[in-house]
């Protein structure tokens, strides 16, 4: 598959088979986001990965009851934890790198994912603390973001998206 195609493919998933993510699937999706860009090489990036039903349930508590986050969490196998060393980023004009580079090593691990045949779902609406807590991540350290990690039990159709035109601007703002 192309990168085309790969972006295609990716979807947002909520819902997992109860079956178990190889560990070479896993380990290629950590190598793809490991080899992420990011600002002046300092790769602040960590990774956590849960894999037993606790793990997973504490995770799934650091949201609101009604976020359907909590279901896609507790039904796929495996959920990775996004986390971000502060000081091995810069702030620069106002602009946190950390978030960036955190997003982009997160990006190359769900685009990885999917082509290996498995699905994610980027979690952000999650409380920190509690999710700093429960894995004894230290204070200097943000935690970013998180997804489950398995095998689609839905399919979802592509969502909208915007047209060239209205994102794509030649020269200056506003000109196509």
């Amino acid at each position: 598959m192309n990168f085309l195609e790969l972006a295609q493919t990716r979807r947002s998933l909520r819902t997992y088979l109860d079956k178990p993510v190889e560990k070479e699937k896993l380990e290629y999706a950590l190598e793809c986001a490991r080899l992420a860009p990011s600002w002046k090489n300092m790769q602040c990036w960590r990774f956590i990965v849960i894999d037993d039903p606790a793990g997973r349930q504490s995770m799934a508590e650091s949201m609101d009851d009604n976020n359907p986050g909590r279901k896609a969490l507790m039904s796929a196998p495996i959920v990775i934890v996004l986390c971000a060393v502060i000081r091995e980023s810069e702030v620069w004009e106002g602009k946190e790198n950390m978030m960036l580079d955190a997003g982009l090593a997160m990006e190359h691990l769900i685009l990885a994912a999917t082509e290996q045949g498995l699905g994610t779902c980027w979690q952000g609406l999650f409380s920190e603390e509690k999710v700093r807590a429960s894995l004894n991540v230290p204070e200097d350290v943000r935690v970013v973001a998180m997804t489950p990690l398995g095998y689609a039990a839905e399919e979802r159709r592509p969502r909208p998206r915007r047209t060239m035109s209205e994102m794509v601007f030649h020269g200056k703002w506003g000109q196509a």
